[in-house]
């Protein structure tokens, strides 16, 4: 039997995991009948009201809640699903979705709060205010150093950006310096509210040494300072708290939900100051608001079931047992009368319900409004457990909000967001945004992990001589082996806002760079090493500054290419080549890279010069001249001929020559089939050029070549010259 019932238990569960709950809520309700053990009976009543309340019968699940804290009271592990249910059911209602953590939903409250305050283009994306310390993630987003550090200890886990969610090259956050250039451009723009954040920086200080009432001071004066910041009133809320200030503290956080209503924080310090003035219902209310913005506040998580043990535990007063019209029991003033979301208006609102059902998740949002109607009954459920406040009490907390609402207009500043971005235009001098290495306006500008900003290709140049931050000289070996250099977004999008002509004729400089560095034709970065021929692969290891900025710029303008040549004691290099195409790089901590190439095309140097510390050409491409009739049947013999020999000396290397010649060039190619196809001739041939122990200058000349003919005659004099060494 213990088997069965367990088995049955197990079904119920796989079925509520897989959001069939009805099915679940009708087997617990099958196993409640042959429990008798009142502990067992609570277990099962409390997953069969889970069941039912998302299922969307809530009105049944609500009865089971209160039928199962009447054997003993829920402890809030059992109240678990309840809170997320509820939560998530004002997240449905606010348009959200039940994905949990959409990044939109960010990007909307951050936009939301930041309109009117003037400074929605330096707002950090965590706590939605003024950027106060600005660091720079790899990603090239900004936030707040503090939010940074708070959001690492708070989550327990790799801090994970809010704009892109990338934590992937996150490392540790405390490694990560304030971005010097943007810090120091917002202390300059916002004199104002860069001497609030201080205050605030040094009210905290003065808290976490107890010292409350100096702290309290910081926060009056950063006040006085910036009278929009929620920040500010958040964190005096909690200094009140400290103080048993609580009806202060209360409106402290009140205020601070008005100025930013989709921030968590701000209803967190308003549940928790409502939890020490005996509100509870408002409190959980505060709480279940929290966690429908943000699912992982660990705060909220915790406190919620708490409250809700607390709200359905058994009660002691006399309440009528039927009661089917609950509008009456609730107080006539709205629960929330600042500027909080409107779906959590709905759940204190107190038009009469009756027999409605709460949608489950996956229903469709054609149920909206018997989600309110259920919401609102359960409002109503917990208020039928506590005494209304006296309308003197509801006039007194009217009166405040009033006062409030009177001191906010008088404190509010006269600018406008139009203002203080035209007043941003104003003091902003182009110097302030210039590269310190090119001395000119940042163009792609990216931050390092100790907080300077360079232009990226000033960066990348300085990294090919030295891995380490050209003005602090902090090591940069891990930043530079990623190789993922992002540009800093806010940098960029103040250049583009604020300096739209400097930045065209910042682009138009960049790109006559660019187009002069993708003519394969002019000015051909040339590599001076070895031999290379076409077709054939030429591995190599770039470790020279010179040749590192030559590298990086072929991979940059997209031609992905640059020009073989051997040395020359007069000239430099030689005057033919082989023109290489790169097709992958691995990157070194210590700036060197292995670079794989493959030949393409032979060329002519028509004029030798240099660039940046590396040698470049003017060149001119060479194709073999084609033959026809007698001529092409005589040279297609004469290529078999060839071919054949060649087989016979490969065949003849030892095992070891032949693997190590094959691991490193790959196998011997097969004929072509159209002998003439390729304007370098057979495949062949250059891989054997390659192979053949011949010295570079003995190679050269087949490189230069435009006779398939001559080519293959001089191949078979080298193999013929071969076999009789051998054979000697």
């Amino acid at each position: 039997m213990g088997t069965e019932s367990e088995s049955m238990l197990h079904l119920a569960a796989e079925a509520f995991q897989s959001k069939n709950f009805d099915l679940a809520a009708e087997i617990y309700e099958c196993q409640l009948a042959r429990v008798g053990d009142p502990g067992s009976r609570l277990e099962l009543m409390v997953k069969r009201a889970d069941a039912l309340a998302f299922g969307g019968k809530f009105t049944e699940a609500f009865d089971v809640y209160r039928q199962a804290s009447e054997i003993e009271r829920l402890r809030p592990a059992h109240l678990t699903n309840l809170t997320e249910y509820l939560s998530g059911s004002i997240r449905r209602q606010d348009g959200e979705g039940s994905r949990r953590g959409s990044p939109g939903r960010e990007e909307e409250a951050a936009a939301a709060g930041a309109t009117g305050s003037g400074y929605e283009d330096f707002c950090c994306r965590i706590c939605l205010s003024f950027l106060f310390e600005p660091v720079t993630l790899p990603c090239g987003h900004c936030f707040c150093k503090k939010c940074l550090e708070r959001e690492r200890k708070e989550k327990e886990r790799p801090v994970m950006c809010k704009q892109c969610r990338d934590s992937s090259r996150v490392a540790d956050v405390q490694s990560y310096r304030v971005n010097v250039v943007l810090s120091s451009l917002l202390a300059k723009w916002f004199p104002a509210l860069h001497q609030a954040g201080r205050l605030r920086r040094e009210g905290n200080g003065l808290y976490a040494e107890k010292k409350m009432e100096a702290a309290l001071e910081k926060y009056h004066q950063a006040i006085l300072i910036a009278p929009l910041d929620h920040i500010l009133f958040s964190n005096r809320s909690q200094i009140h708290s400290s103080l048993k200030h609580y009806e202060n503290a209360l409106r402290d956080a009140e205020m601070s939900c008005r100025l930013m209503p989709h921030w968590s924080k701000g209803h967190v310090r308003k549940a928790q100051a409502l939890v020490s003035l005996g509100r509870t219902e408002e409190a959980l209310r505060e709480y279940l608001l929290c966690l429908s913005m943000e699912p992982d506040c660990r705060v909220a998580k915790t406190e919620a079931p708490k409250l809700l043990s607390e709200l359905l535990a058994p009660v002691t007063d006399q309440v009528p047992e039927h009661i089917s019209d609950y509008s009456n029991i609730l107080s006539s003033r709205a629960h929330i009368k600042s500027s909080i979301s409107a779906p959590f208006q709905t759940i204190s609102s107190c038009s009469p319900s009756s027999g409605s059902s709460l949608p489950a998740p996956e229903r469709s949002e054609g149920s909206h409004v018997k989600g309110q109607q259920e919401l609102r009954k359960l409002s109503q459920c917990f208020l039928l457990k506590r005494k209304r406040r006296s309308t003197e009490e509801e006039a007194e907390e009217d009166r405040w909000e009033k006062s409030v609402d009177h001191k906010r207009s008088k404190s509010e500043p006269t600018e406008t967001p139009d203002s203080l971005s035209s007043e941003v235009g104003d003091v902003l001098d182009p110097a302030d945004l210039e590269c310190s290495l090119c001395m000119r306006l940042f163009y792609e500008p990216v931050t390092t992990p100790c907080g300077h900003t360079f232009c990226l290709q000033c960066l990348k140049r300085c990294l090919d001589h030295n891995p380490k931050c050209p003005l602090c000289k902090e090591e940069l070996s891990e930043y530079l082996v990623q190789r993922q250099y992002c540009k800093t977004v806010l940098m960029e999008n103040l250049i583009s806002k604020y300096l739209p002509s400097e930045l065209m004729e910042r682009q138009k400089i960049h790109q006559e760079e660019v187009a002069e560095l993708s003519n394969l034709n002019k000015n051909v970065p040339i590599f001076v090493c070895t031999m290379a021929f076409p077709t054939v692969p030429c591995p190599l290891h770039i470790f020279e500054p010179c040749y590192r900025l030559m590298i990086r710029r072929c991979m940059e303008t997209g031609t992905n290419s640059f020009g073989m040549c051997l040395g020359d004691n007069l000239k430099g290099f030689v005057d033919y080549g082989c023109l290489l195409e790169i097709r992958d790089v691995k990157f070194f901590s210590d700036g060197r890279s292995v670079v794989d190439t493959i030949g393409r095309r032979r060329f002519k140097v028509m004029q030798h010069s240099e660039r940046d510390g590396y040698n470049t050409a003017d060149i001119e491409y060479l194709e073999d001249v084609k033959v026809e009739g007698v001529a092409e049947r005589e040279l297609q013999s004469l290529h078999d001929t060839v071919y054949d020999q060649a087989l016979v000396w490969v065949n003849s290397l030892k095992a070891e020559q032949k693997e190590r010649i094959e691991g490193h060039f790959g196998p011997m190619p097969e004929k072509d089939c159209e002998l003439q196809a390729s304007p370098n001739g057979p495949s062949w041939c250059w891989w054997l050029l390659a192979v053949l122990p011949l010295e570079g200058r003995a190679q050269l000349p087949f490189l230069a070549l435009t006779s398939l003919k001559d080519r293959l005659s001089g191949i078979r004099k080298v193999l013929l010259f071969m076999a009789h060494s051998r054979h000697r």
